[in-house]
């Protein structure tokens, strides 16, 4: 982030708020506007029912936090993969060029 606060007025279900942030007021507005969406389509709903603005922000903050957790584990399983694929391409090097990284220390003290 830039260190500089910005105020950046959103509109988030028909609510005025004033967001002081470091991020780039672009930044900001894209976040607002993704969490007003979040919240009316829960508003919406599948089964008809309307559903009041409060709940409809607590249930759309555990949709975005299911989000969130889902595109940690896809993070931490493709730097798995990738740690694993550094190992395998250190075995095809000459000793000389293998370093001396921790996931190549891990993997040799493993047997792997």
């Amino acid at each position: 982030m830039t260190g500089k606060l910005h105020l950046v007025r959103v509109n988030i279900v028909g609510e005025e708020y004033a967001i002081r942030s470091d991020a780039p007021p672009e930044h900001t507005r894209a976040v607002a506007e993704y969490v007003d969406r979040a919240i009316r389509h829960v508003m919406r709903g599948s089964t008809g029912t309307v559903v009041e603005p409060t709940k409809a922000a607590i249930l759309a903050a555990l949709q975005i936090t299911n989000e969130l957790f889902e595109a940690n584990a896809a993070s931490e399983a493709v730097t798995a993969e990738l740690d694993a694929l550094g190992v395998e391409i250190r075995r095809w090097l000459p000793p000389a060029k293998r370093g001396t990284g921790a996931t190549h220390a891990t993997a040799e003290g493993t047997g792997a």
